[in-house]
């Protein structure tokens, strides 16, 4: 197989159009077998998957043709050999005169100066053999045919020269004047020559593959054998699967160890909550909440978020607890005992077992009556006692700070947002030109005794006043904070002392705070009833928060995602176990990479002979390389959409599975262009590696598998 460019030889010389061919590298026999050499062979090296029509375009593209170009012309030599009603039949439904015929016609399409045939009859019954012999004397006239047979007798009609080997000898070599019926044929012109006596015509044949031609024949033999389609598939949908576990659970540790932590000044440290303000700190209406709920991923809106922060006491006789403060509106899980309830005091308790067992739950915290007070000063929230009317009993973990939660109605969050609203303001008192801050020495505190308008005075402050008497001059009493500011003018209608206390103000005198400023509730709220400036918004998937902070933005809030607040003070142990898992993540993937290699080599072990044809019509290793690449990459890029189509059906909840569903939950738009980028990196790797091995020999080595 040396003079065909297929092998390789040890001994002796060999020359084409007397260049001596011993210093040919592999791209010369290429350029050769391109050139020079059409073939015709024993076991027809047909591509038994291709229509007849495929396997006589497919030398034509690899020689660098265009699919526009070829239509003619391999219609032209099917008809040639008599296969038209056969052109869109697959070769393996063929017989073996056809399919030789079909061997004649793509050595023919390709118009090489020489054709090879090496026992073109040796498969066939001597009818079919007699007509290949005839149709190979006809396609003869013009080229140098080298017909290589054990049975002299079928070619003895049409040789004009015969050449005899025993045990790699020549034997016997002489010329033959054939004369037939029909015409008389000079030495040179028939089935064997000496010498090429023309050079191959400069055509499209010459030139490079075309890159749509490789894309094409690269996606035609991804599919055109579907079992081994299907295997690949397999093979790589494993391979993203792998690759896509593995990734998504590192992003799973880096979130977990995010949501691990404190933070000093808000206690609900929920990974779905977002504390907003406006930008310009102006105050949040009815209409900005509706335009908010709006928003995709919402789940709500807390307007009040203060009380998600700060916790109140409740006491009933010698038992009481703390908890949060939320309001009751309509949207609670069902009761587990109880009742809804029926007027303002009445509310429902939301506790878990995991603190409190369940019978110690109904025997001393359902129906007591409770004082709600604020948990850092012990203002009373409002007066009015409150009764547990209704219990929701979870099994939920967490701090045990947090494990209860009072709701009460919407009336009743709005004062106790009022006196949460006063704790976290700043008042002072403006009388005669001094100012007097509270919280040091002097104090303002509502009395509903205390008329409209008024404020009684304790008696110390006529020191302060003009002719030491402060009755009926005005004060001042100013609030602010961060969001807002206020004040109100009062008039000094009495003072009180110990003695005169209880029958002013309803307080015992020996018990009562000392220069003090009582005022009438409603005067005093009043400087805190503002509405809400800051809230929490609450997502339903914490993974996808990323948009909703970016709408948000869009309607002009400032945002705070709460676990990027969070500290942990664990970061050197988490560089280390960072450390550690890449490590393992890297072994991982290289093994996987290898156990993945391993099997599509076995898969496409079969394809060694396709491979090997292409070469013998004319591909370069270059090309078979590109091939074999493209067939992987559009394996691999099916098996990579097919995951991206399921985890958009998971995301979109058009159908559930919780671990595949938790698998790709973690990943974002960014993570997938990586795992795509890994996924190439991998598929270029096995492809590489597969082709070093199945080129690195000759033709015919590759051909017989001894890869």
């Amino acid at each position: 197989m040396c003079f065909l460019g297929l092998d390789t030889y040890e001994e002796g010389e060999m020359y084409v159009n007397g260049e001596e061919t011993s210093g040919y590298r592999e791209i010369d026999f290429e350029n050769y077998r391109k050139k020079y050499i059409g073939n015709i062979f024993q076991s027809f090296n047909l591509v038994n998957s291709y229509t007849v029509y495929q396997n006589i375009e497919l030398v034509l593209l690899i020689n660098g043709y265009k699919k526009s170009e070829v239509k003619e012309k391999i219609l032209d030599v099917i008809e040639k050999v008599d296969l038209m009603k056969y052109k869109h039949t697959k070769v393996s439904k063929l017989s073996g005169g056809q399919k030789q015929r079909v061997a004649i016609a793509r050595a023919l399409v390709k118009d090489t100066p020489i054709l090879v045939a090496d026992e073109p009859t040796g498969n066939l019954d001597s009818k079919s053999a007699k007509n290949i012999m005839a149709l190979l004397h006809e396609v003869s006239k013009d080229k140098l045919m080298i017909l290589v047979t054990h049975n002299y007798e079928q070619a003895e009609p049409y040789a004009t020269r015969k050449i005899m080997m025993h045990d790699g000898k020549i034997i016997e070599d002489k010329k033959i004047n054939l004369i037939s019926q029909r015409q008389q044929k000079p030495v040179g012109e028939g089935l064997v020559s000496a010498q090429i006596n023309k050079e191959p015509k400069e055509s499209a044949k010459q030139k490079h593959m075309k890159f749509s031609s490789k894309i094409r024949l690269g996606i035609r033999n991804t599919f055109n054998i579907f079992p081994k389609f299907m295997l690949l598939l397999a093979v790589y949908l494993v391979l993203v699967f792998a690759v896509l576990g593995g990734y998504s659970s590192i992003k799973k540790q880096e979130y977990e160890k995010t949501k691990i932590g404190s933070n000093s000044y808000f206690s609900d440290t929920s990974e779905k909550r977002i504390v907003i303000k406006k930008k310009d700190e102006s105050l949040i209406t009815q209409e900005d909440y509706s335009k908010i709920k709006q928003i995709s991923n919402v789940e709500t809106v807390v307007e009040n978020d203060l009380f998600l922060d700060q916790q109140v006491t409740a006491q009933a006789d010698q038992f009481g607890f703390v908890a949060k403060l939320s309001e009751n509106d309509g949207s609670l899980e069902p009761l587990t005992m109880g009742r809804m309830p029926e007027n303002e005091n009445e509310v429902i308790l939301k506790l878990s077992n995991t603190h409190f067992p369940e019978t110690y739950i109904k025997d001393n915290i359902f129906e007591k009556d409770y004082i709600l007070r604020n948990m850092y000063n012990w203002v009373e929230i409002y007066e009015d006692r409150i009764k547990a009317v209704g219990l929701i009993i979870t099994d939920e973990e967490g701090n045990y700070n947090n494990q209860m939660t009072i709701y009460i109605s919407k009336n009743k969050m709005d004062e106790a947002r009022k006196v949460m609203n006063s704790s976290n303001s700043d008042v002072e008192v403006e009388f005669n030109h001094h100012i007097l801050k509270t919280n040091v020495q002097y104090r303002v505190i509502p009395n509903k005794n205390v008329p409209r308008g008024s404020t009684y005075v304790f008696e110390e402050l006529n020191y302060m006043a003009k002719k030491n008497n402060c009755k009926n001059q005005n004060i001042i009493v100013r609030t602010s904070n961060r969001y807002f500011t206020d004040e109100i003018t009062l008039k000094i209608t009495k003072t009180y002392n110990k003695r005169n206390m209880k029958a002013l103000l309803g307080i015992q005198g020996n018990t009562a705070p000392q220069s003090t400023f009582y005022l009438n509730p409603e005067d005093y709220y009043g400087l805190f009833d503002k509405g809400n400036y800051q809230s929490s918004v609450f997502v339903k998937n914490p993974r996808e928060v990323a948009p909703v902070l970016q709408a948000l933005e869009e309607l002009g809030y400032k945002t705070l995602y709460i676990k990027d607040t969070l500290v942990d003070f664990g970061n050197q142990v988490d560089v280390i176990g960072n450390a550690v898992r890449m490590v393992v993540v890297v072994i991982a993937i290289v093994i996987l990479f290898f156990l993945s290699y391993f099997i599509i080599k076995i898969i496409l072990k079969s394809r060694n002979v396709y491979y090997s044809t292409i070469r013998m019509l004319g591909a370069t290793r270059k090309n078979a390389k590109q091939l074999l690449k493209i067939e992987l990459f559009t394996v691999s890029h099916i098996a990579y959409f097919l995951v991206v189509l399921a985890s958009i059906l998971l995301n979109k909840g058009i159908f559930r599975q919780e671990f595949l569903y938790e698998l790709v939950s973690y990943l974002s738009l960014k993570d997938y262009a990586i795992l795509y980028g890994l996924l190439l990196v991998i598929s270029l790797l096995i492809s590489n590696r597969y082709a070093r091995q199945l080129f690195q020999k000759s033709v015919m080595n590759t051909y017989k598998e001894e890869v």
